[in-house]
């Protein structure tokens, strides 16, 4: 059997086991574990083994349970609740204010998580209530919450980022610098689109009643200022150490980690159950995201023994035609495809050891392009019919939202992140611009 057919064998049987419900770093590991085995007899499994025990000397690793502390402990002592309460006071007299404000928290909460999943369970349960009271039209808000909560894999500390990272082998510190000004643009471009359509019809974003902003003193108001700022402190001091240099990543991570920590008890809300919820979801979300990297690597090294990366290099750029644009632009779109049945995770794992060298081979930047994996995957989640933000969204909305309202609110949505996808395409310095001001080309 030729290394191109073993590789499409092994792709083929990932998928179909995938379709059994199994967990992905089960069907990964087995998939490279026993391919291995298969080829080169009981010694071929200290290739994947070999490869898993990367991950255990590879110090960064420590940012993974730190960064995701840090957003359970903002999230559960109630502290990026502040946030929205402070959004919904000082931009509830414009037209969309609570939209624009919902986007700004957003971007907040993703850069106090790092996932998505967690600003949407904060926009379903705080926000999208609150916009409905007000009149806010269902359509535009739902889109909102999904747009905004999916740069949760964009806005370092991007936990998603960070996966990739580990297993392209890439420096999370100037991936995470290389999704800020992508994942601003993106939310720049949901802003002026709010504005715009509330410019044009002032009823899909109605303002807050007189009465209620005059229900408020400036005292009050002040105060839901100062109490909102807190996250956002947090979130800028981590940042802010680590790009002057004053700490290293895991360093800033364990700043984040402790500046949430004192913050909850600073606020009297570092009660046994915040502590124990806490706990509970960083270890849940740490140990799933460490099995599904020691599966991708031991995957990824059956392939790297295969030689498959140089077949498959062989098979787009001499017996197919294709150009390297070609290629890149192919890899997109069957991100897109896959993403509406799968995550990030599991389609990171699943194409990475193919896709990302080839990347490195074809001359583009492997930085750059783990920005665009990001942004495919954002688009991925909100590309019907499966969508994974969409079934999130039907799950956390109440009943009066339908599945139909939900897909046709991120109809202007998607459109909008296909054009940062592009000009990210056809600008690259958008996302490498920091990365090589503070690292150096």
């Amino acid at each position: 059997m030729s290394h191109e057919m073993i590789a499409l064998l092994m792709c083929t049987s990932l998928l179909v086991l995938l379709l059994t419900g199994q967990r992905v770093f089960g069907v990964v590991g087995f998939v490279g574990a026993a391919a291995s085995l298969f080829l080169w007899g009981n010694g071929g499994a200290e290739m994947p083994f070999n490869a898993s025990m990367v991950l255990l000397n590879w110090f960064p690793m420590l940012t993974l349970p730190l960064f995701i502390f840090m957003g359970y402990m903002l999230s559960e002592s109630g502290i990026a609740n502040d946030l929205y309460k402070m959004f919904h006071v000082w931009m509830g007299s414009l037209h969309g204010g609570l939209a624009i404000g919902t986007v700004v928290l957003m971007v907040a909460i993703s850069a106090m998580n790092g996932l998505s999943v967690a600003g949407m369970a904060i926009g379903t349960s705080i926000a999208l209530p609150e916009m409905l009271k007000r009149g806010y039209d269902k359509k535009m808000i739902t889109g909102v919450i999904q747009a905004g909560s999916s740069l949760g894999i964009m806005v370092p500390p991007s936990i998603v980022l960070v996966l990739y990272g580990m297993i392209a082998r890439q420096p999370v510190g100037q991936l995470w610098l290389a999704g800020v000004f992508p994942g601003l643009l993106l939310a720049v471009l949901f802003i002026g689109y709010i504005v715009v359509r509330c410019k044009l019809n002032p009823d899909l974003g109605p303002t807050l009643s007189l009465e209620e902003r005059n229900s408020y003193s400036t005292a009050e108001k002040f105060a839901l200022l100062k109490a909102g700022i807190v996250p956002l402190v947090i979130v800028f001091t981590v940042t802010g150490l680590f790009m002057m240099g004053v700490t290293s990543l895991v360093e800033s991570s364990a700043v984040g980690a402790g500046a949430a920590l004192l913050a909850a008890l600073w606020k009297k809300r570092l009660t046994k159950k915040v502590m124990d919820l806490s706990l509970h979801k960083t270890l849940s979300v740490s140990c799933m995201f460490m099995w599904i990297i020691l599966a991708a690597l031991c995957y990824g090294a059956v392939f790297d023994g295969l030689g498959a990366v140089h077949a498959i290099e062989t098979l787009f750029l001499d017996q197919w035609g294709l150009s390297p644009w070609g290629v890149l632009i192919m890899m997109q779109v069957s991100y897109i495809i896959m993403g509406m049945f799968l995550d990030d995770t599991a389609m990171l794992v699943i194409v990475a050891p193919l896709y990302i060298p080839l990347i490195i081979e074809l001359g583009f930047n492997p930085v750059w392009y783990g920005v665009l994996y990001t942004v495919t995957c954002q688009i991925a989640y909100m590309t019907p019919p499966f969508g994974y933000n969409l079934f999130l969204m039907k799950a956390m909305a109440p009943k009066e939202i339908t599945l139909v309202d939900i897909y046709n609110s991120i109809i202007p949505f998607v459109t909008l992140m296909v054009i940062g996808l592009l000009l990210i395409m056809i600008f690259p310095q958008i996302a490498l611009y920091l990365p090589q001001l503070y690292y150096g080309s």
